[in-house]
């Protein structure tokens, strides 16, 4: 089926993205993936291509447009790349509307040119040891010092918590337990008291550098309270929509890759004196595979036109994040069968597609998390 979504600008775009991988990254990563982390240079380097800030006004160095449909070619290009370690989707579509939305003005002016050129690498601290997805068990304090905040926790899970520069911290800032009272500080790279722990050892997404933070008796500056006071709770909501779309922008296409890669496979690989494709079973699961995937891209498409319309629920969104995670990862385990002995090597494709998605359906919300959301819109 068609997708009617894209303009030729949009597409004009994707040839873009597609040359700047094949020159800035797709040459080193095998080295970033022993590593555990990219080069500085690459994220310099998307700066100069434009591929930071896409959002941004113009007047700070971004793009200027809120057109989601270009953090979405961009997410659907390195995720059919199979490239995860250098987090663009992170630092435009999950980091970016928080700065471009909250910031004060002399807020934009010191973190918004460094993050639009790549100066300025970002993450966002949310998950605690004893908090992954509940907001309401966050632990981290961050208590009022007349012209600071004294900030005393610890985070982890972090994506870009060894390379970033600024860091967006989730604190409690009043002593009341549940959502309430929690308020968003920017960490700056060399505050007194701010640790970084292991660069943690995952199974896949091997160059996404993924941290331990701590903070120590951290002195934040009240200039770098983001938002409200106490408004935390509320600003996270508002931007999670935005968030697990971009997820099921990402999951969508990394299912149809996996689908285009073992359809070429089965056709090629022959069993029993034929090619694979001339099974039944394969021809079945390739089939169901398929019609899986058109429906899902149809919805995802959808939700995209509705974000650029700013009409996407948090309901909505919840079921793209859901729906497209868990067909990521049921196709790469279907695709990774057809493969056989071969889809266990970490040469094929295939493999690192296995082992590179599992956390879609973990990160930015859990399928757990996103039933609970759908099922109370329904029932209360």
């Amino acid at each position: 089926m068609q997708r009617e979504i894209y303009t030729e600008e949009h597409e004009a775009f994707r040839e873009t993205v597609r040359a700047f991988l094949a020159k800035e990254v797709l040459p080193h990563q095998e080295r970033w993936e022993q590593a555990g982390i990219v080069d500085r240079e690459a994220w310099l380097a998307a700066g100069r291509h434009g591929l930071l800030g896409l959002a941004v006004p113009e007047e700070y160095g971004g793009g200027g447009t809120p057109d989601f449909r270009f953090p979405a070619v961009l997410a659907e290009e390195f995720t059919r790349a199979g490239v995860s370690g250098l987090a663009l989707g992170l630092h435009n579509d999950i980091i970016g509307p928080y700065l471009t939305s909250l910031a004060t003005e002399e807020q934009k002016g010191r973190w918004l040119p460094g993050f639009c050129s790549g100066d300025i690498v970002t993450a966002i601290a949310m998950t605690e040891p004893g908090a992954g997805s509940d907001l309401q068990g966050i632990r981290t304090t961050a208590v009022d010092r007349g012209d600071h905040y004294l900030l005393n926790g610890s985070k982890t899970f972090i994506s870009n918590g060894i390379i970033s520069d600024l860091v967006i911290v989730v604190a409690r800032t009043t002593p009341e337990g549940g959502a309430h009272g929690l308020s968003l500080l920017v960490v700056e790279r060399g505050m007194p008291g701010f640790r970084r722990g292991r660069n943690l050892d995952k199974i896949g997404q091997k160059s996404q550098d993924t941290a331990e933070l701590f903070f120590d008796d951290v002195r934040v500056p009240k200039e770098n309270l983001l938002g409200e006071l106490n408004g935390g709770f509320v600003h996270l909501m508002q931007n999670l929509a935005q968030e697990r779309l971009t997820i099921a922008v990402s999951a969508i296409a990394g299912a149809e890759h996996l689908l285009e890669l073992t359809t070429r496979y089965v056709q090629q690989r022959t069993a029993f004196g034929k090619p694979l494709a001339k099974l039944q079973h394969v021809r079945f699961e390739v089939a169901e595979l398929a019609t899986e995937c058109a429906v899902t891209r149809t919805f995802v498409d959808r939700c995209i036109t509705e974000h650029n319309r700013y009409a996407l629920t948090p309901v909505d969104a919840s079921m793209a994040k859901w729906w497209a995670t868990e067909l990521q990862k049921r196709t790469a385990d279907r695709c990774l069968q057809l493969h056989g002995g071969y889809g266990y090597m970490t040469e094929y494709p295939v493999a690192k597609a296995f082992t590179d998605g599992r956390i879609q359906t973990i990160y930015g919300g859990t399928t757990e998390i996103m039933k609970e959301i759908i099922g109370r819109s329904l029932l209360g």
